[in-house]
């Protein structure tokens, strides 16, 4: 009953829009909880003064640094990135390319990655770090900076389904997870593999400005005439083999070859 009265709720677009604003500069924690968290920190602090007998270290006032948000019962972690990250790190490493490409993933996995396969990781965004075994190339995905069937390995994780909203400053364009799925496919070599993640629901969707999501079949679509290998899906903090468009909204990790 209260899903449906949400549902309903959600399709009064003033109230839509009311709502959506509201979360979008809401704070993580509530005023209250904040002062809270304050209050057991300078606790803590007052406490740690007391036992304190280790002259090996300064204690002083001017050097306080509060990290008051980090006391949590679990590990904090977004599973979703955990999760596929680890899935195609894996499948990197057992295929051992002599060379890996990524375009837009999440920066701290490709610089695990460059640390057992060589990597260039391609995005519009510079990278301001430099590492052993890591380069860059500053390229919009629409327009890589590579020949026709070049690339033997490449990734781009939770990716696709961003371009042409404009989240990340990119032209804005309702065709835009088309467009770079045709040129990711331009880009790949014969017989080279390929590891996408996309978010994927019961039905295409556009959740402006945050991303798209796709169903399965609207995928395999988009990436014919390529081999699917393999694919899973994450529903919550959990893989699985078999997509299930019942459960609505999860993340899909596929592994094409050409």
């Amino acid at each position: 009953m209260k899903q449906e009265i949400r549902k309903k709720l959600k399709k009064i677009a003033p109230l839509k829009i009311l709502v959506v604003s509201c979360c979008a500069i809401k704070n993580k924690y509530s005023f209250f909880k904040k002062i809270s968290f304050l209050i057991s920190f300078f606790k803590d602090y007052r406490k740690y003064k007391k036992i304190n007998k280790n002259e090996n270290f300064d204690l002083k006032t001017e050097d306080l640094f509060p990290r008051i948000y980090d006391k949590s019962s679990t590990t904090p972690l977004d599973p979703v990135y955990f999760l596929q990250n680890n899935w195609c790190a894996k499948k990197i490493f057992e295929n051992k390319p002599e060379k890996h490409f990524d375009i837009g993933s999440d920066a701290k996995f490709i610089g695990l990655i460059s640390q057992f396969t060589p990597t260039t990781m391609i995005d519009i965004r510079p990278l301001v770090i430099e590492q052993e075994n890591l380069s860059f190339i500053e390229g919009d995905i629409l327009n890589l900076p590579f020949e026709n069937n070049e690339i033997k390995s490449l990734s781009s994780l939770c990716v696709i389904e961003h371009i042409g909203l404009g989240r990340y400053g990119d032209t804005l364009d309702s065709l835009g997870s088309e467009k770079s799925i045709k040129e990711i496919k331009r880009v790949l070599a014969k017989e080279g593999n390929l590891y996408i993640s996309v978010p994927i629901d019961n039905k295409n969707r556009t959740y402006f400005n945050a991303h798209r999501s796709f169903t399965r079949d609207y995928i395999l679509e988009l990436f014919e005439p390529l081999q699917l290998i393999e694919e899973k899906y994450i529903y919550g903090n959990n893989t699985q083999d078999n997509y299930q468009s019942e459960k609505g909204f999860g993340t899909g990790l596929y592994w094409f070859k050409k």
